[in-house]
């Protein structure tokens, strides 16, 4: 039997960081979205016991320092499962780029074990085991609109986001979450994004009212080092982009566009530029649907 999965990138509409816990995690809340890039994850079972993960992405560790890994580990330990796994990862959404891509793994990773081993487990007890290992885990294994809060692990599902072209576009350099949190924890927010703003723009699926309120506070400190993302987001801006941001903690750039046309027309604007190497023309999508 094999078992496969898609992983959907996700972006941030809107991320705002509003205090710090005893552990470090830090207390935030963000507008996240699904996208229509995903990675590729296949499952089927091993008769030594052993966790195996492949892939043709280098750089990318198969070991225990993977998240899907962990994930196999944890359920494996927890539900007494004999067998081993083989997991092939066919990886399309940029590493180190502020799109979840390995949160977004590791939620495959639960689904496509849950599935492969008849676990039963229902998506809230699985976001429940996810946030053990990463706060963005849960929303991984949702998906779709979602305001997010707490670490990350509280969440409420919103309407869908209007129909629009989102162009996606990564630098060719890679930024540290940790790096960016720990940057922001040296400096003072002076402007906080509308988040309540972006929400009630979903629920009247007002695009543009969702375009002009974009903000994330980590982006002063990834632009403050890497200037490429301003760039790009003006490019975007200058060619028809309503919005443009840094998703996450960075450095990958997306612009949110009315029609097809107007992101084809950017797409080749950026392209030829040669600021990033790395370009997707995708939409938002809800895959629990």
């Amino acid at each position: 039997m094999k078992v496969t999965r898609k992983a959907y990138a996700k972006i941030n509409l809107g991320l705002d960081v509003t205090g710090k816990r005893a552990d470090g995690y830090h207390l935030v809340r963000m507008i996240m979205q699904t996208v229509d890039l995903y990675d590729v994850l296949s499952f089927s079972k091993r008769e030594d016991g052993q966790i195996h993960i492949m892939t043709q992405s280098q750089g990318i560790p198969t070991d225990q320092h993977n998240l899907i890994w962990k994930v196999c580990a944890l359920l494996t330990e927890q539900y007494k499962i004999t067998d081993g796994v083989d997991i092939t990862l066919e990886k399309n959404i940029p590493v180190a780029a502020g799109m979840a891509g390995g949160s977004t793994d590791a939620a495959a990773a639960f689904l496509g074990m849950n599935e492969l081993f008849q676990l039963g487990l229902t998506r809230q007890q699985m976001c429940e085991q996810g946030v053990k290992l990463g706060a963005d885990i849960p929303y991984c294994i949702m998906g779709g609109t979602a305001l997010s809060e707490g670490i990350g692990e509280i969440l409420t599902p919103l309407p869908d986001m209007p129909d629009c072209q989102i162009l996606i576009a990564k630098p060719a350099i890679g930024v540290s979450t940790r790096w960016v949190y720990t940057e922001l924890d040296n400096s003072e927010i002076s402007v906080h994004p509308d988040i309540d703003g972006i929400r009630q723009a979903i629920e009247r699926q007002d695009l543009q009212g969702i375009q002009v309120r974009l903000g994330n506070v980590l982006e002063s400190v990834t632009t403050a080092k890497y200037t490429i993302i301003r760039q790009i987001e003006k490019l975007m801006k200058e060619n028809g982009a309503g919005g443009a941001m840094m998703s996450g903690s960075g450095p990958t750039v997306f612009g949110i566009y009315d029609d097809r046309a107007a992101a084809q027309k950017s797409y080749a604007v950026l392209e030829k530029s040669g600021l990033c190497p790395e370009l997707y023309l995708s939409a938002p999508i809800n895959p629990g649907q």
